[in-house]
């Protein structure tokens, strides 16, 4: 199994946070249990990679954040090579905080994240990075509130307050999280793509996410969909280098007389039509 191949760049901080830069090569990896939470930031462009766990491709970005609880395991396939940053919290600083927040948040609540957006982590990741790039300079304190800092952030994930907004506090889509929504399903049309893996991108909930798509694209999310995939096939099959099933399978259709239902509905040709149309008069 290709573990690959990780290059360290930063110090442990003698407290309970620990961070490392990893260069991760394309192949097959394994992430075994560990006595310690993981918090593994996404640094590269667009990485897609294959999720044991779920059975699914999934593209990261760049921002994407993975968080692993201690004494959980994963795997995944890469496609390409990617950097990323591995952040260690230690259970016994996750317990203090939990207690001095009243027993209001439980360790007991972390669950395995992928694709989670969340402004304040990326924040929090990128202080303690530049810290102990430059040699810690700020010391251990600094580096335990920080790791503090992350762990309430961590026990607070499921509160409802976290999406209320968008990330520019109006009440819609930033720009940012528009534009990462849209190159998400361009990148991943020939997949299954629900609300809650869409949702997960934005960093909204799936009912602000429904609300908001429409006010910014004037068309339902679903329809949005469906009118990309339903383009992406029209251009393969004027292409003529692929069968009507494999244009189908690639452009996230179950199957043919699916394409074609969807295709007449939106373009008012089916892939029949497309064809003819290509043959010399």
């Amino acid at each position: 199994m290709n573990r690959g191949a990780m290059r360290p760049q930063f110090a442990s901080a003698p407290s309970g946070v620990t961070m490392v830069s990893r260069h991760i090569e394309a192949g097959v990896h394994r992430l075994s249990r560990a006595p310690y939470h993981r918090i593994m930031v996404h640094k590269s462009a667009a990485t897609r990679s294959y999720c044991n766990q779920v059975g699914r491709y999934f593209v990261r970005l760049a921002g994407d954040i993975d968080l692993v609880p201690a004494g959980e395991e994963g795997g995944f396939e890469a496609e390409t090579p990617f950097d990323t940053i591995e952040i260690v919290l230690q259970p016994a600083l996750m317990e203090r905080v939990a207690a001095e927040l009243g027993g209001k948040a439980l360790v007991a609540r972390l669950d395995t994240r992928h694709l989670l957006r969340d402004q304040r982590i990326e924040h929090l990741a990128r202080a303690l990075q530049s810290d102990l790039d430059t040699g810690a300079p700020s010391g251990p304190l600094f580096a335990d509130s920080i790791g503090a800092a992350l762990a309430v952030r961590l026990l607070g994930l499921d509160e409802p307050d976290i999406d209320r907004t968008s990330r520019d506090g109006t009440g819609r889509l930033s720009d940012t999280q528009l534009k990462r929504v849209l190159e998400y399903i361009e990148a991943a049309l020939h997949e299954p793509l629900s609300i809650q893996r869409l949702s997960r991108v934005a960093g909204a909930s799936s009912s602000h996410l429904r609300t908001w798509f429409k006010v910014a694209m004037g068309v339902t999310l679903h329809r949005y969909v469906l009118r990309r995939r339903v383009e992406r096939a029209r251009v393969l099959l004027q292409q003529g280098d692929l069968s009507t099933s494999e244009v189908a399978e690639l452009t996230g259709f179950a199957h043919q007389s699916h394409l074609a239902h969807w295709m007449r509905r939106e373009i008012g040709q089916t892939p029949r039509d497309l064809r003819r149309a290509q043959l010399p008069r």
